[in-house]
């Protein structure tokens, strides 16, 4: 017998947070005398921060290695074979194999597995339409994506830009494209920026991007992009006009990147991304993982699953994969939506369901939105916060919070988080004992505000 393969194999699939995060885990729970870890990944990164390429663009963070949680060295160092810019084209289930192709010298070989792990995140999503593989259109999910863009903006000469798109990664570039003395548009098909906020909430970002000089286009569809003779992109068009770009970033959002799996005849949602049960296991595999932005998760909210593309979820799911995988038990229960983000010095938060979540699920709700401050009102600083709370008619129970305000206004959704993750009713959240001092809140936080007022249109509403 080959002694090499005396010990078990996990396969891994995708380099990033949930991939290696679960082989890292493994790692810890069995030597390397006992299983072997092979992780492929097609890019040059390992470990990294796909949410902090905004602010290495914009030059909040200076160097790309400060992104990198993990290095491929440190990886290695570990008994984790590594294997960059190598790319796994087929999956054989009934042969427990895989089949890998180095990028670069496109030779392929199979890969047997005893287990095997599929960590292979999300993609940007390109319109079907002309132009989108030009020069200078870029979208930006990975560090080789950011790397790309960098190399844009430091090469091209004209400084107009565009995003298509006005969700996180739209909003978040956008700013980083000012910062950098671009002319930036956004070009939003939604009503408002940020379609995870109800429209009312995305007209307070609407009106922070316009003070940063950023031009916001809404209900507006992106046509084509136009190319000059030189094959880069010069202009963005909608059904009314044509913007001008020198650069264009794609901020429309991602897609679970599930080809692989798909062939492979593994079960997917009605999202794209991968079903599997609360152990992480594909469901209907006893040997296959799945973890990251190419699964879909349990809503505790509203029951129904969804696809939640965030780095928070990737690094829990890894480290339940690699537990199983490595012989113990862990769960992941499920997510209520938690997100933050921010456009210059305002804060946008948000957890649960927006009003259309919960129409489209078949709750009734009441809805109240309160203006309050980040601090006591006289304590030097204090600015404004708005809060909205949505909660189940006649119950009561948290549905959903969304916050924006400057300083403070963000991390207070945590509350809310936790308040819909212990299924409280708004009256309930009354009563919480939260921290208080004028630096830090006035004597009823925005929070509680929001909750007393719904609690209160909850009872009118029996």
């Amino acid at each position: 017998m080959n002694m090499s393969r005396a010990r078990e194999r996990l396969v891994v699939i995708g380099g990033d947070a949930a991939g290696m995060s679960a082989a890292s885990q493994a790692r810890r729970l069995k030597g390397p005398g006992e299983l072997e870890i092979v992780a492929f990944e097609r890019g040059h990164f390992t470990s990294y921060s796909a949410c902090g390429i905004p602010y290495w663009v914009g030059g909040d963070v200076t160097d790309r290695d400060e992104l990198v949680a993990r290095t491929p060295e440190e990886h290695r160092a570990r008994d984790i074979d590594l294997r960059l810019r190598t790319e796994v084209t087929e999956l054989d289930v009934d042969g427990q194999r895989v089949r890998a192709r180095d990028v670069d010298s496109g030779e392929e070989s199979w890969t047997s597995y005893d287990k095997l792990v599929i960590a292979t995140g999300a993609r940007p999503i390109r319109p079907d339409m002309p132009g989108t593989d030009a020069a200078g259109v870029h979208g930006v999910q990975t560090l080789d994506d950011g790397q790309a863009l960098l190399d844009t903006l430091e090469g091209t000469r004209g400084r107009r830009a565009v995003v298509v798109g006005a969700g996180y990664i739209g909003v978040e570039m956008a700013e980083a494209l000012i910062k950098r003395g671009y002319e930036v548009t956004v070009v939003n098909r939604g009503s408002e920026p940020m379609s995870t906020l109800d429209p009312d909430m995305g007209r307070l970002v609407h009106e922070a991007m316009e003070g940063l000089g950023i031009t916001m286009v809404n209900d507006a569809e992106v046509t084509k992009i136009l190319t000059g003779d030189d094959g880069a992109v010069r202009a963005v068009v909608t059904e009314d006009r044509e913007y001008p770009a020198d650069v264009v970033v794609l901020g429309i959002g991602v897609r679970p990147e599930t080809a692989l799996a798909k062939a492979a005849g593994l079960p997917l949602g009605p999202h794209g991304g991968l079903l599997t049960d609360r152990s992480m296991r594909v469901r209907g595999q006893e040997n296959i993982w799945a973890g990251g932005d190419c699964v879909e998760v349990l809503d505790l909210v509203s029951g129904q699953e969804r696809h939640i593309p965030l780095g928070t979820h990737a690094n829990k799911h890894g480290q339940v994969i690699g537990t199983n995988a490595g012989g113990g038990y862990a769960t992941f229960p499920g997510v209520v939506g938690t997100a933050v983000s921010k456009v210059c010095d305002l804060e946008i938060a948000r957890t649960g369901l927006r009003e259309k979540d919960a129409h489209r699920v078949g709750l009734r709700f009441e809805s109240v939105t309160i203006e309050s401050t980040s601090r006591a009102g006289y304590y030097p600083n204090a600015s404004p916060m708005t809060v909205k709370m949505l909660a189940e008619h006649r119950t009561g129970r948290l549905l959903g919070v969304q916050i924006v305000g400057r300083e403070g206004a963000g991390k207070r959704v945590d509350i809310a988080a936790v308040a819909l993750t212990a299924g409280m009713t708004v009256e309930q959240m009354t009563a919480l004992d939260l921290g208080y001092a004028p630096p830090f809140s006035p004597v009823w936080d925005p929070v509680l505000v929001a909750a007393r007022k719904a609690s209160a249109k909850v009872r009118g509403s029996i």
